[in-house]
């Protein structure tokens, strides 16, 4: 019997290039699919952009806005997805009051520097908090995920933050996902903390937990091979 093709899910602003190494080697298993959100400007969009043209039957990986994705996907269609792997995401809403605004904020001065200067600019900014200190010393890793942003758009960027800032809970979802699961963080994502994870993993029936050591937020690209381990283990755990 042919086993269920993966769907992997980038996060805000990134591309295939984010799972590049996981293709490499997930793409000798099975197939796999990047998905595209084109112009969706919320996660329920976004969903719907990838389950209608997903096949009948399908494993999905969603790494940092991804991951919200993948949880709209399961409110949707709980029965065609056969396992959900998380990776360096969320799961709840925008906060009410202050620590809402402040995100809001953040994120609008980002999108003012990309107008203003364009994106490879506020990648610069953007990049600080994304990876392990260590990393921004990495200068291919560095130069790797600028080019990734630099092939979006201002547009796409601003309907991404929509996205984001209007993203639905899925808290009261964890808790009906029956399908095999695992959750994955960079130990020191300072974007996605840790606890996060642990929380989800409690809440989601039979969730495993993978921690990617010495790792920020951009696990996939940071920590490849850790990272394209997991996702085998993922794929062959049994459920």
């Amino acid at each position: 019997m042919a086993r269920e093709p993966v769907i992997l899910l980038p996060g805000l602003v990134c591309d295939r290039a984010v799972w590049e190494p996981q293709l490499a080697v997930l793409s000798m298993r099975r197939e796999c699919i990047v998905a595209d959100y084109g112009a969706a400007d919320s996660i329920q969009a976004m969903a719907q952009r990838v389950l209608s043209s997903a096949p009948e039957r399908f494993c999905v990986a969603g790494h940092s806005m991804g991951g919200r994705v993948a949880l709209e996907i399961m409110r949707d269609a709980p029965q065609r997805v056969a396992r959900l792997a998380l990776l360096d995401t969320g799961y709840q809403a925008r906060p009410a009051g202050e620590a809402g605004e402040e995100e809001a904020r953040g994120r609008h001065r980002l999108l003012e520097i990309a107008n203003a200067h364009g994106m490879r600019a506020m990648g610069r900014e953007w990049v600080q908090g994304m990876v392990h200190p260590r990393r921004l010393r990495d200068a291919p890793l560095i130069e790797s995920i600028l080019e990734m942003i630099e092939r979006k758009t201002v547009a796409t960027f601003a309907a991404q933050i929509r996205a984001l800032l209007d993203r639905p809970s899925a808290e009261s979802l964890l808790a009906e996902i029956r399908c095999p699961t695992w959750v994955l963080c960079g130990r020191e994502d300072a974007w996605s903390p840790l606890g996060r994870h642990q929380d989800m993993v409690r809440a989601i029936r039979d969730a495993r937990l993978a921690i990617i050591e010495d790792c920020g937020h951009m696990s996939t690209m940071e920590r490849p091979a850790d990272v394209s381990a997991a996702l085998e283990g993922w794929l062959d755990a049994g459920g």
